[in-house]
């Protein structure tokens, strides 16, 4: 039977495809008098140059939005399951139909979230097709933008659509009951932190120093208004926000684009915005990601490049950290006795293990996220908090207050569950203060103005602390039962561990719950909303001054210390902490205290919970007949987990950084020096053997690896994982590969009319500054190097992932490679602090590094680790 669902959203149309809807019939040929007659009578009217302007305004929409000046309108989508396949509707105005697409056409990939820069808004998606997954009454493939109406509604949508599409799964006929051998998830998490001679140009040969480019700036900066604009593989993915300054600002954005398509180019396009002109591109950095490193954070100066694909002048440089991270992941039950170990103790206890013996940070919402498809992350956290509680003997002044595993961990997990509460607490309130560019400073000695001046700045910092107060204070209500039940759990731990006859300690277990709930999340995010997704970008400094002494004395006011202002002019701040004391120990009753578990009379489920129930077994019901890979590869509702996915990172991280830091495997117990009865020693033995399950799991990926590689197409005589569906006449037919998602040629769009005519041409063609010169025994880019050979195929392990080679001429077949023009100039940055050299290359489809193994390709071992280089750049 056939199934529909609907749900209502705002889509994003562009102008070209607004135009394309509002285009009226044809007219006759007797017409064309009169509509000459018309705009001669236009010309002639003095509206001609008030139009001009006009014109010349809306160029700043035109750089600073996708396809040009859009417009969002409210829309209706129709999901339609057929027998053969599905199709996805979007009607505008009820009755238009302006796109249909061929979702069983689509690759997961082709469905992502969209970053909220790019039209600061939320829960939306986008959806990339090409010609002929898609049809409509707008003739573009411009990307579909989507908006829902909260994040839980765009999360089931986004499971359900994966549904319907194709997973990246390889090796299909290899593995039939696994529906393939494994699938790879790609992400690029960048930060653009500033920028330095932006403007600036000067010739990539000319090396000046540094006294003779001082005085180049001098003579030559200009104050303007910059932005970026983020492109992968040629699609708009992010944008930073407009700074002003002479050639150097700062920014101090993050961008974390996941689920991303194979690698081709990350492109930095750098913009100058003038007033009443056209926006003009100052350079482009232009960054290699089949080449670039995985899984470490590269941070350093790129040189921002003026001209073509050929050009050899630089027009300033930008600081950015990237990490690029590209991992296999197995079917589930390949982690199977990783998990177990796993689970035998607190994964706080591991994130605190791998912290302290590995130097990890970057593992801890991998393990959380876990801990939460697992449902045990606040029993753990519960665990670990009474540890803390029993490890403060005497001193309680410093409880909570410390930077340990706990309080780490209880900040991601307010991060995971806060931040709508986080939004309805501060987040209009910021946003209306940056917005007003509020000033406040009540410092003497930094105002340098008389007493009067330090009043009126006293009263307008008191009406402010009242005006975020209060909306913190009004959502208090909104405090979800997850963090409710954390904060419960800790004041009564505390009032139970210092419960003391006489009111000594009484305001104890109130100052507990604020050490979290103010000191680690409300506070940190009025002073850093940007961190928090408060605000797109870093506020100005005199406002970041303002959110400062809000912040100060919120805290105050949480610490329950209303005589902490002690000075005179301060009098205003020390009536508002005073009169709003038993309103805060209200405030942490409330948001300790978990809401009544009783049962009103039922009342009927409005259409939409009715809607997405109905979408949540009808996922349930796909999952339950599709292929093991196909079906893990669908997230997990309602917070969009991959358990897979985070094993996957958790294994390829753990073994990299073990390398890095020669871990030695602890001796046996019993030999005198590694005690079972010492924790200690109990310790070493869990790690032991957690690292020995990611050394199993690293080398069953290499297996699947290898077997692909042995045998990369499937023989006629093998049977398919599941027959190909007779499709309709009317409906395209997808490009038949037994052995890769399916993937449409020719992908290249265009999301700016500004910008996309240079990337097409400057796409493949441009070197980075980061592209990798390795030492021989440095990690791979696509996965950890392993100790030991899974099988005799595999000779030398630790040589097999070197930077990625082209695929040897017998596998041409399998991914047709695209040429790429001989990289003529190769651009470096003149700073000491350049993340990574350049070296010539004389083969532009080669990396730097790979030109001696190239030339003995004729001996088998070394035929056979080319392969294995490639192997995962192989379509």
């Amino acid at each position: 039977m056939d199934r529909e669902f609907y749900v209502s959203v705002e889509l994003y149309v562009s102008a070209k495809a607004a135009a394309a809807l509002k285009k009226p019939p044809a007219k006759k040929a007797g017409d064309k008098r009169d509509r000459e007659h018309n705009a001669r009578a236009a010309s002639a009217s003095g509206d001609a140059a008030q139009k001009k302007v006009k014109e010349k305004t809306s160029w700043l929409g035109i750089g600073r939005s996708p396809t040009g000046a859009g417009q969002w309108r409210p829309a209706r989508c129709k999901l339609v399951e057929e027998e053969e396949g599905c199709l996805l509707n979007i009607y505008v105005d009820d009755t238009i139909l302006y796109r249909s697409i061929y979702m069983y056409l689509l690759n997961h990939t082709d469905i992502r979230t969209v970053h909220r820069s790019l039209f600061e808004r939320r829960n939306c998606i986008g959806i990339f097709s090409v010609a002929g997954q898609m049809r409509g009454a707008a003739p573009t493939t411009e990307p579909l933008y989507i908006q829902f109406e909260d994040e839980e509604t765009a999360n089931t949508w986004l499971a359900l659509l994966r549904s319907y599409a194709m997973p990246e799964v390889y090796g299909r006929w290899l593995s039939p009951e696994d529906g393939g051998l494994y699938r790879m998830w790609r992400q690029v998490d960048l930060t653009c932190i500033q920028g330095r001679n932006l403007g600036v140009t000067r010739p990539l040969s000319d090396e000046p120093s540094l006294a003779e480019q001082e005085i180049k700036l001098d003579a030559d900066a200009v104050d303007m208004d910059v932005y970026c604009e983020i492109f992968v593989n040629g699609t708009l993915c992010g944008r930073t926000t407009v700074k002003k300054g002479i050639g150097s600002p700062d920014w101090h954005e993050r961008f974390i684009l996941p689920d991303l398509p194979p690698f081709e180019n990350l492109e930095i396009v750098v913009w100058r915005e003038k007033r009443l002109t056209k926006p003009v591109i100052i350079g482009t950095v232009a960054i290699v990601l089949v080449n670039f490193r995985r899984g470490e954070a590269v941070e350093g100066w790129f040189p921002v490049l003026h001209g073509g694909q050929a050009c050899s002048t630089q027009a300033g440089e930008m600081r950015l950290k990237i990490r690029v991270d590209e991992e296999i992941i197995l079917p589930y039950h390949a982690y199977a006795k990783l998990l177990q170990t796993l689970q035998t103790r607190n994964h706080l206890d591991w994130m605190r293990e791998l912290e302290t013996r590995l130097k990890m940070k970057n593992v801890n919402n991998n393990i959380m996220s876990i801990a939460i498809a697992k449902n045990v992350l606040l029993e753990s956290i519960m665990e670990l908090a009474d540890r803390e509680v029993d490890g403060t003997l005497t001193s309680h002044n410093t409880l909570f207050r410390g930077n340990t595993v706990f309080t780490k961990t209880v900040e991601l997990y307010m991060s995971w569950y806060g931040m709508p509460f986080l939004e309805s607490s501060v987040g209009a309130t910021i946003r209306r203060l940056c917005a007003e560019k509020v000033a406040i400073e009540v410092d003497p000695v930094r105002i340098g103005k008389g007493p009067k001046a330090i009043e009126k700045n006293v009263e307008l910092l008191v009406a402010w602390c009242r005006e975020f107060w209060d909306h913190i204070y009004d959502a208090r209500t909104q405090c979800p039962p997850e963090l409710r039940r954390m904060f419960e759990h800790i004041r009564k731990l505390v009032e139970s561990r210092y419960r003391i006859r006489d009111d000594q300690n009484r305001e104890l277990p109130w100052q507990s719950v604020s050490a979290f709930c103010f000191l680690r999340f409300i506070v940190p995010a009025i002073l850093h909303p940007h961190l928090f997704g408060l605000l797109p970008g870093l506020p100005d400094v005199p406002v970041q001054r303002s959110l400062t002494l809000i912040a100060k004395v919120i805290q105050s006011l949480a610490n329950l210390n209303p005589t902490v202002q002690k000075e005179e002019y301060m009098r205003g701040v020390k009536d508002f902490l005073h009169d709003s004391l038993h309103a805060m120990i209200d405030y942490i009753v409330v948001v300790s205290t978990p809401e009544a578990g009783t049962k009103g009379p039922s009342t009927p489920l409005s259409s939409e919970k009715h809607e997405r129930l109905r979408i949540m077994n009808a996922l349930r019901e796909r999952k339950a007949s599709a292929p093991v890979l196909h079906r893990e590869a669908i997230p997990l509702l309602p917070y969009l987990l991959d358990v897979p996915r985070h094993l996957a990172v958790v294994t390829s991280v753990v073994v990299r950084y073990s390398r890095t830091q020669n871990l030695q495997p602890p001796k046996p117990a019993g030999n005198g020096n590694g005690g079972g009865s010492n924790g200690s020693g109990v310790d070493d033995r869990f790690f032991s053997e957690f690292c020995s399950r990611c050394l199993e799991v690293e080398e069953q990926a290499l297996f699947r690896v290898s077997k692909l590689a042995a045998k990369p197409r499937r023989q006629h005589s093998e049977p398919a994982i599941i027959p190909p569906p007779r499709m309709p006449l009317h409906i395209p037919l997808p490009p038949s590969s037994p052995s890769s998602p399916i993937k449409s040629p020719s992908r290249g769009r265009k999301l700016s009319s500004v910008a996309s005519p240079r990337m097409r041409s400057r796409k493949s063609s441009l070197t980075s500054a980061a592209t990798t010169s390795r030492e021989p025994s440095q990690e791979s880019p696509t996965r950890a190097s392993l100790q030991e050979p899974p099988t005799p195929l595999v000779p030398e392990p630790r040589s097999l992932f070197q930077p990625m080679l082209p695929p040897s001429p017998a596998m041409q077949g399998e991914r047709p490679h695209r040429s790429r023009p001989p990289l003529v100039h190769h651009p470096r940055s003149t700073s000491t602090d350049s993340p990574l050299a350049r070296k010539r290359a004389p083969d532009p489809l080669l990396s730097p590094t790979s030109e001696s193994s190239v030339e003995l390709t004729d001996d088998p071992g070394k035929r056979r680790r080319n392969i294995f280089r490639s192997i995962l750049t192989r379509r």
